[in-house]
């Protein structure tokens, strides 16, 4: 594992597939803060929640302007149908290889019901428009969350 992208770093860019076809590069949204979120799992509770408190907040994201884009191991198609399903208005990158996730040392051990193993630890990192990261959020519990972002966005 790497070791954790902190505040003041230059945020490590990445090509991926995401949403609808075609590709997403980190580079594509110079210019504009981006709100990076990783996040376990299409359509679990605790992400489903997350990327509906997003897009409800979208329109304030893009007029501080900000992009949000959501980043899990599903596969792009799955992150078609978890948009489609609940009417989603994030990007959604597919990372199923993991190495945006090491990149941004969100893979990491995690622990449930006695068993360890490896996963995407809920995290969002804020990244300015000259590629920088200006905060990250670790451990993310989802309510409040997106608020807490758009305050940061618009700081």
């Amino acid at each position: 594992m790497s070791d954790s992208v902190t505040a003041g770093q230059t945020a490590p860019d990445f090509t991926l597939p995401r949403d609808g076809g075609g590709s997403a590069s980190l580079s594509d949204f110079r210019g504009k803060q981006v709100v990076l979120y990783f996040y376990p799992k299409d359509d679990t509770p605790g992400c489903t929640k997350e990327g509906i408190a997003f897009s409800e907040a979208i329109d304030d994201f893009t007029a501080a302007g900000a992009v949000v884009i959501g980043v899990s191991k599903d596969t792009a198609a799955k992150h078609d149908k978890f948009i489609a399903k609940h009417d989603l208005k994030v990007i959604l990158v597919s990372d199923a290889e993991g190495s945006t996730c090491e990149d941004y040392g969100v893979w990491v051990e995690k622990n449930m019901y006695g068993k360890t193993y490896m996963g995407i630890e809920r995290a969002t990192f804020l990244i300015d428009a000259e590629g920088t990261v200006k905060q990250v959020w670790r451990k993310v519990k989802v309510p409040g969350h997106a608020d807490a972002l758009l305050d940061a966005v618009k700081a």
